[in-house]
């Protein structure tokens, strides 16, 4: 599998990037995980939207979803210019239905659903859910192909069930939205400590921190962090990719 940061940061983008967004690959499958703001402008520096196969949304606060909608007129456009390559599957979870049947958009876009306690197949991998603690309806995923595996927290405050479900992940990519003086918990986000615990009790190979915070110095999460976790670390950044050999 390969996963490649498309944008990263919590909340809005910085100047020239975009929120949280990811393009996982395997075996000539290519699936966008999230579609927050500014994405669109950045996806095409990786993969074209019509060699996209489908989508999958950890949950709908705007920082994960607000070019869905661009999206869906990319994808409407191009049966205009003769570039039509299908319908594209946007999976999703029905805990908000309305927002959930906003992912149909005529033939351009058609909502699947996902549900947390059962198994998803999207072309060559199986994805598993948890749901997560924050304050809209969110789901970590699992996802699994050819032996190795990648976990994403999405947005969530630290939850015990989140170690088993992260079990010695090969890719662990943790929300970091905070330093360690603040308490997560009550903003449904995670904390350096809560990271580092995480990381650390799973056992997983390579941690990856990605939903960064808009102030204080990153370089400081990853010193933090390791306190706890002694195994390999990096911050999300666009473009950063990592391919398991």
């Amino acid at each position: 599998m390969k996963w490649t940061v498309v944008g990263f940061w919590g909340g809005h983008p910085e100047l020239g990037e975009a929120t949280t967004a990811y393009l996982l690959e395997e075996k000539g499958f290519r699936l966008l995980v999230d579609c927050g703001s500014g994405v669109l402008a950045q996806l095409p520096k990786y993969a074209a939207i019509s060699d996209l196969d489908a989508v999958i949304l950890s949950h709908f606060h705007h920082d994960h979803v607000a070019d869905i909608g661009p999206l869906q007129f990319a994808k409407h456009v191009e049966k205009y210019i003769g570039t039509f390559s299908g319908t594209l599957p946007i999976y999703a979870h029905q805990l908000e239905p309305d927002k959930f049947a906003g992912l149909t958009y005529e033939e351009a876009t058609v909502a699947k659903p996902y549900y947390i306690h059962e198994p998803l197949a999207a072309g060559p991998l199986r994805i598993d859910f948890l749901k997560t603690d924050h304050p809209a309806p969110c789901a970590a995923m699992r996802f699994q192909s050819g032996g190795q595996t990648i976990v994403f927290t999405a947005d969530t405050s630290f939850i015990p069930e989140l170690i088993p479900f992260s079990k010695n992940a090969d890719l662990l990519v943790a929300e970091c939205s905070l330093y360690k003086e603040t308490d997560g918990a009550p903003m449904g986000h995670m904390n350096t400590l809560d990271v580092g615990r995480l990381a650390k009790e799973a056992s997983v190979k390579e941690c990856l921190l990605t939903h960064l915070p808009h102030y204080g110095d990153h370089h400081d999460l990853l010193k933090e962090v390791s306190v706890l976790y002694k195994g390999k670390l990096a911050l999300a950044e666009s473009g950063w990719t990592w391919e398991c050999q």
